[in-house]
């Protein structure tokens, strides 16, 4: 293999009109973060890029149905991403827009380059106009009956429906998404890059220069050939996007997958000043990370833009991974049916680590592949706490019991030794061996064995009990563990880079490159070790079932049906119901009840009086949040002991089938003690 200067790796730009879920991270995050860190690691010249993806047709929809403008949907998506990114610890280089002012320069730069070249063909078509609003209709815009299945919701490029791809021409009665009107067809002049022209080059490049591809990238670029290919537009009738840079283009902006590739190159560029180098130097590997369903514009369409324009390198490789299902369902935003980064990360604090390992475990790398919450919880706590929490605690808990925290030393190594030494360079080379080849599931269960040989040599010396007998033996012993352990913080850390910041932490140790990792004299005798912690916590069947109640109540909310909507309770006489004595109240102060996960103690003032109300509401609540909340209290319930603590009243709330809790409130603030009838 080539031996380069210097790397370009990008992943896929996510398009800002919504949150990341986990499909996105499997098939395109988690990897390429995993391959970045790694390249770091052995101190190669590397830059990561990524940014949000804002211009497009979806995103000038949202708008419209929410009454703001494009730019405060990408806004507001663009610091949503960015956050959840940064906290999840995908470490790019650059998180940049496609919003940007040097996103719009380099994207028009590029257009006119290929322009002033000749490299587009022009032509005119008829396309939908709305004679109404005096524009015309992104394929989006437009609605009618599918003719294949009679769908009467169907939009002009796809009926959801059936599912069949659609032409706006192809539907019955065509209607106008903003006027309601049905529009007309119009003449109107677009730029189209040619594809069919250079597919010779493309079959030559792909089909015989990179049969190393994946297999599932390489079939779907050989099928898109086979079929031939047919010049695209690269301009569109729109009022968001870059402007098409040339005269007679008013009201046209660059179709959003020609200018989306090139934010790549921008978002470089507003890095650092010497960006040609990582996009124009043949000594420089250019890798994109994407998912299956953006195959055909990185290794056909952008390469063909690359190539056009004439100074550009090429992807030495796209390593694409196919789709992640959630519970044997396709993953899908309109539904909702995903598990957003965001809402993981408040669900599951402090666990990144957990997500990027079951994600990359259970990665779809050459077929689609399915996240369930059971399996989260069962890599959890039957590979991350019982193997790898398992054996670095055991080592280090040792060291402290026997040898007061410091590093002992190696009397004598016997034959044992000496292969479980030996065994630590294997498993880097392996680790190695599979990284170097986009084999991440393979890579990481690789890295894990690290933690499987240090438990079984444990397991095999038994040194707890050879302490009574034979404390030089242990010595030798507990000093090939802390060696091992020393080794994951560079073997695992691509992997887990939480995890292994913790472990260096508690070996007091410094940050390994990878060349310094793969042999037992990382940490010298005496060297006095950190007090050490659990990495990890068993995850317990209440949380899951938590999230996948979640997930029943979007089913329910999806179908419209209410199968879990509890019965209704037996009648009860007017008399009964007007002895409880319900009232306004704000809650003054709230704290967490210890040892107690769902409780909290709160002083509420009733109008009546200022009294305690413990609560099982501390899953879904924050306490200082919901200080000065006015809520609805039963101020005449009997008092009881609630862990020691009495408890005298009861707050509503509203639990909905998925077991969400929200406070019944009144719609406007009302004085305290206010009675509800």
């Amino acid at each position: 293999m080539k031996k380069y200067k210097r790397y370009t790796v990008t992943a896929a730009l996510p398009y800002a009109n919504g949150p990341v879920h986990i499909g996105h991270l499997a098939g395109v995050y988690v990897p390429a973060d995993i391959y970045v860190r790694y390249l770091r690691l052995k101190g190669e010249d590397v830059l990561y890029v990524c940014g949000s993806d804002e211009h497009g047709v979806p995103i000038t929809i949202k708008a419209r149905n929410e009454g703001v403008t494009p730019q405060e949907i990408v806004d507001r998506y663009h610091g949503m991403i960015k956050k959840a990114f940064d906290e999840f610890g995908i470490s790019f280089d650059i998180y940049s827009r496609t919003t940007s002012d040097i996103h719009y320069k380099t994207a028009s730069e590029f257009f006119k380059t290929l322009y002033e070249k000749g490299e587009f063909i022009e032509q005119v078509t008829k396309q939908y106009y709305d004679e109404e609003t005096g524009q015309f209709l992104a394929d989006r815009y437009i609605t009618g009956t599918c003719p294949h299945c009679g769908n009467g919701s169907a939009y002009g490029d796809q009926c959801e429906k059936c599912g069949t791809s659609l032409s706006p021409t192809d539907l019955i009665n065509p209607k106008s998404m903003i006027s309601g009107n049905q529009p007309v067809l119009k003449d109107t002049k677009h730029w189209y890059l040619p594809l069919d022209k250079h597919e010779a080059f493309l079959r030559q490049w792909i089909l015989e220069g990179h049969k190393e591809w994946k297999t599932n990238v390489y079939g779907q670029c050989k099928s898109w050939l086979d079929q031939g290919l047919q010049p695209r537009a690269v301009s569109r009738d729109l009022d968001w996007g870059i402007p098409v840079p040339v005269e007679g283009a008013e009201g046209k902006v660059l179709y959003v997958w020609f200018d989306a590739p090139i934010g790549y190159i921008s978002n470089t560029r507003e890095l650092t000043d010497k960006w040609e180098l990582y996009w124009k130097d043949k000594d420089t590997r250019l890798i994109h990370f994407i998912g299956k369903d953006n195959i055909v514009f990185h290794c056909i369409i952008f390469p063909v833009m690359l190539k056009a324009e004439g100074s550009y390198i090429l992807p030495d490789n796209v390593p694409a991974n196919e789709f992640l299902n959630l519970e044997g369902d396709k993953i899908s935003t309109s539904r909702n049916w995903a598990v957003w980064l965001h809402e993981y990360l408040d669900d599951f604090p402090g666990k990144e680590d957990v997500l990027r390992y079951v994600l990359c475990a259970n990665a779809p790398e050459t077929k689609d592949n399915d996240f369930t919450w059971k399996d989260f919880q069962a890599r959890n706590n039957n590979e991350l706490v019982a193997i790898l929490g398992n054996f670095v605690n055991r080592a280090l808990v040792l060291t402290q019991k026997y040898f007061n925290g410091q590093v002992p030393e190696i009397s004598a190594l016997n034959d044992y030794d000496k292969v479980t030494i030996e065994e630590i360079a294997k498993i880097k080379a392996s680790v190695e061996t599979s990284l170097e080849n986009f084999r991440f599931r393979e890579a990481l269960k690789n890295a894990m064995d690290l933690a499987r040989l240090g438990n079984k040599y444990l397991a095999d010396t038994e040194p707890w009990i050879l302490i009574k007998s034979d404390e030089q033996r242990v010595s030798t012993i507990l000093n090939i563990a802390l060696q091992i352990t020393a080794n994951l913080t560079a073997i695992a850390a691509p992997f887990l880079p939480f995890t292994a910041e913790k472990i260096r932490g508690f070996l007091n140790m410094k940050t390994l490159t990878w060349q310094e990792s793969g042999h037992a004299e990382l940490l010298p005798a005496g060297h006095k070790l950190n007090q050490p912690s659990l990495l990890f916590e068993k995850i317990e069947d209440e949380e899951v079932e938590k999230q996948l109640q979640k997930l029943e109540g979007i089913k329910i909310a999806n179908t419209g049906k209410q199968k879990n909507v509890k019965p209704q309770k037996p009648s009860v006489s007017y008399d009964e119901f007007a002895k409880m004595d319900i009232r306004t109240g704000t809650i003054l102060e709230a704290i967490k009840v210890p040892k107690a996960n769902k409780l909290l103690q709160l002083k509420i003032d009733t109008g009546v009086d200022v009294r305690t109300v413990v609560s099982g509401i501390a899953e879904y609540f924050e306490p200082e949040k919901i200080i000065g909340r006015q809520v609805s209290i039963l101020i005449n319930l009997e008092p009881r002991k609630i862990r020691e603590i009495e408890s005298q009243g009861m707050i509503l709330m509203a639990e909905d089938s998925a077991g969400k809790l929200v406070f019944v409130s009144p719609a406007e603030k009302t004085e305290e003690g206010s009675e509800i009838k």
